[in-house]
């Protein structure tokens, strides 16, 4: 599994795509259009906007922005949205606070970084982008220093929630957090009732959130605005695999 991340990434490169902070208003603007088309247009979520055809809420103005361009087309194809702990701090909470009460992770507050909104351009789902975005999240949380990832990743509802009560179901037992990591749902998703037994669908977000070791930190919350079941995940970076992590964290010059 690793093997293929890594040909991934590598693969993305050489045809053509790159990862960075985004470095101007401009292409934070292009990305919250990206996001808009994504969680909007595609998915039906309905959001508050200050400007249409993009979706921003009050989180971005502290939050760092990261893209993965196609260079041929010029454009911004994936991004995903970083909440530094200072940041955190500077806002007064972490989004996935609004979903989830993470009292138990208080103590890991100075060393967690939070990300978001992670989409990718409906022609470039192949699994490339999302190998390079999480190419350019390793390096971001080792070149400062930060030992914990946390976000929330979202399972479609579209089905009335019947493959995200599978899906948390069939794979929580094997991947669920210690105890001492467990976050509640504000807003829980009734997911033994809805659970049919069905084999669950598991997004590719979520697939690489697992492969790198991250664990499921409790039971799914419902989001009725972006009409999905979102599971809180925890990477500690201990447990990433350590040669995924030489192959994408950059070398200190």
């Amino acid at each position: 599994m690793q093997e293929h991340l890594i040909e991934t990434a590598a693969t993305a490169q050489k045809v053509g795509y790159r990862v960075a902070l985004a470095r101007s208003e401009e292409e934070v603007r292009e990305a919250q259009r990206l996001r808009y088309k994504v969680f909007v247009e595609e998915l039906g979520a309905r959001i508050h906007s200050r400007l249409p055809h993009h979706d921003i809420d009050h989180y971005d103005a502290f939050c760092e922005h990261l893209i993965v361009r196609e260079s041929q087309a010029d454009r911004i194809v994936g991004t995903y949205r970083i909440l530094s702990p200072t940041a955190a701090r500077r806002i007064g909470n972490y989004y996935s606070e609004n979903e989830f009460h993470i009292n138990r992770l208080q103590n890991l507050r100075g060393r967690m970084v939070e990300v978001g909104r992670s989409c990718i351009h409906p022609e470039h789902r192949s699994g490339a982008v999302i190998t390079l975005l999480w190419a350019g999240l390793a390096n971001y949380m080792v070149s400062n220093n930060y030992d914990y990832l946390i976000g929330c990743a979202s399972i479609g509802m579209v089905d009335g929630g019947h493959n995200a009560a599978n899906l948390f179901s069939q794979i929580a037992p094997d991947y669920m957090a210690p105890a001492e990591y467990r976050v509640f749902p504000q807003h829980g998703l009734p997911f033994e009732r809805l659970a049919n037994g069905q084999p669950a669908l598991v997004p590719p977000l979520i697939k690489g959130y697992l492969r790198v070791g991250a664990w499921i930190c409790g039971e799914p919350a419902w989001d009725p605005d972006f009409n999905t079941a979102d599971l809180l995940l925890l990477l500690p970076m201990s447990r990433m695999n350590p040669r995924y992590m030489r192959h994408f964290v950059k070398p200190a010059a």
